[in-house]
């Protein structure tokens, strides 16, 4: 298959997932899905638990905050080097505005680099609630129409790639930034 049948694949199927604003309950549920991966929440929520916990959460939520960072910084050197537009459509201005690039989502990249991390260091049931929440992410971003099939794709497999390689890497990171984990 050629790039341009790719392309065309991928922007045709993501149109057929995307949502009608008539459906109104599945709408409500797919854009509170869709905004659940965002940054600014993720990264204030894990400081909170940083902030008020001792360990293991401490350490958990330092662990999950430097993968968002340190992940935020990839995926949006990826982005500007891709620079692929979003799809066109009226939902989610506010990442459309500041966001215009698509690929790869950076919500799927989040989502499933803080599923790679749940798994590796937090409870069974945080990691399970995780393993469910994150396809749904990627799935609402489509459906809204922010993203292609392929920006979700791709975003997963970045946020696993990566997650992987905190985990990796995480006794590392504790010892050259102890104070965070104190």
């Amino acid at each position: 298959m050629t790039l341009q049948k790719l392309n065309h694949w991928d922007i045709r199927n993501s149109e057929k997932l995307r949502l009608n604003p008539k459906m109104h309950g599945i709408w409500q549920v797919a854009a509170f899905l869709a905004h659940s991966g965002d940054s600014w929440f993720w990264l204030f929520a894990l400081f909170l638990i940083w902030l008020l916990t001792k360990n293991p959460w401490h350490t958990i939520s330092a662990i999950i905050a430097i993968g968002v960072l340190t992940l935020a910084v990839i995926v949006l050197t990826v982005k500007l080097l891709i620079r692929r537009r979003r799809p066109e459509g009226e939902w989610g201005s506010i990442y459309r505005r500041t966001d215009p690039h698509s690929f790869p989502s950076g919500h799927a990249a989040r989502a499933f680099l803080i599923v790679v991390l749940s798994i590796a260091f937090a409870p069974l049931g945080f990691a399970i609630a995780a393993v469910i929440w994150a396809p749904l992410v990627c799935l609402a971003r489509v459906l809204m129409g922010v993203h292609y099939l392929s920006d979700v794709i791709v975003g997963a497999l970045v946020g696993i790639l990566w997650g992987v390689v905190i985990s990796l890497v995480s006794p590392w990171i504790m010892q050259l930034l102890p104070f965070i984990f104190r």
